[in-house]
């Protein structure tokens, strides 16, 4: 997948109109009419939304007679999640460097430390 290609799959699923219509391809295939009456939003606004789905070729669109029929291609988000999977794997690095450091002896003698007086006299 191309710098572009990862813009267009980033920004297609930035909406989240874009995203229900997805979900609701996840369960099969949909007519392009079906799909337009489960939004609030005029089957125009439905087809522009379609239409950047298509661009980033998440979608893919089937002419059946006088039916448009869109499936899901899922497999166009498996470079975008690759991306994503990289800034994971940091912050799963340092998550468990911090558990380490809090669960580690020395985390517990520095709360201990903190705790006593700092002129090292009596707290009572």
């Amino acid at each position: 997948m191309g710098e572009y290609q990862l813009d267009a799959v980033l920004g297609a699923v930035a909406d989240p109109t874009r995203r229900a219509i997805l979900d609701r391809l996840l369960v099969g295939d949909a007519r392009v009419t079906d799909l337009a009456s489960a939004f609030p939003i005029s089957l125009n606004s439905t087809s522009k939304h379609i239409k950047v789905l298509e661009r980033a070729e998440l979608v893919r669109r089937e002419v059946r007679g006088r039916d448009h029929v869109l499936s899901l291609r899922a497999e166009a988000l498996g470079d975008a999640v690759a991306w994503m999977e990289q800034y994971r794997a940091f912050w799963e690095e340092r998550l468990a460097a911090l558990e380490a450091f809090v669960l580690s002896d020395a985390a517990i003698g520095d709360v201990a430390d903190d705790d006593e007086p700092v002129d090292g006299g009596d707290a009572r």
